[in-house]
């Protein structure tokens, strides 16, 4: 079996994880930062008296956003509800499914975080093993080969390790933003839901007259 080889693929996983790594927290940064904007932005219009999304200023409704879609369904459907109950049952299940949409692919960043000192460790053992074996069979020559082997051997560790620990900030960061945003999104979806028109009561039947005989 060659170690080499294997030595070799796996310091390319974990270019790999380092490259996908700085993908996700790149487009999760923007995504977390244009969303929180929206949310503070819609959080001081969302009055009593908005009713409908066209009441919002043009600035907040002329791009889609996660908030401006949690907003909209709730507006667009709470005048067509018969209950107070169906309102909030409809208002939990939107906030539920937007809130899944603010977690998406941070599952990748997570798991980047687990493999790469795994990935490091394993490519430490591989060139550790490789280095016994060129020893094995050439004998100790010259030293400095040896030291440079478990030198590049070790370097694969320190790769691994710095890859998840950059991966871990920004994974604890995105959490902490994750809580923020529902936080707004919560308090965006109590107050799309103030204002309802309360369904048409029939009107009071008149008293009978009492006829004294």
């Amino acid at each position: 079996m060659n170690m080499q080889l294997l030595h070799e693929l796996a310091f390319y996983l974990m270019y790999a994880c380092a490259a996908l790594a700085i993908f996700v927290i790149a487009e999760r940064g923007l995504f977390f930062g244009y969303t929180m904007r929206q949310a503070t932005g819609l959080e001081k219009a969302m009055t009593h008296a908005v009713q409908h999304v066209q009441e919002l200023p043009a600035e907040l409704t002329a791009r889609p956003s996660l908030p401006l879609a949690l907003v909209t369904d709730i507006l667009s459907e709470k005048h067509h509800l018969h209950s107070e109950k169906d309102l909030e049952d409809f208002s939990e299940s939107v906030y539920i499914a937007k809130r899944g949409e603010v977690q998406q692919r941070l599952w990748i960043l997570d798991t980047i975080v687990t493999a790469a000192p795994l990935l490091g460790l394993l490519g430490t053992i591989l060139g550790i093993i490789d280095t016994f074996k060129a020893l094995a069979v050439s004998g100790v020559s010259d030293p400095g080969q040896v030291s440079q082997g478990i030198g590049t051997a070790l370097y694969a560790t320190a790769l691994g390790i710095g890859i998840a620990v950059i991966g871990m900030f920004f994974f604890n960061l995105f959490q902490e933003r994750i809580e923020r945003i529902n936080d707004h999104l919560k308090v965006l979806m109590l107050r799309a839901c103030v204002g309802r028109g309360g369904q048409p009561q029939s009107s009071p039947q008149p008293h009978s007259k009492l006829h004294v005989a």
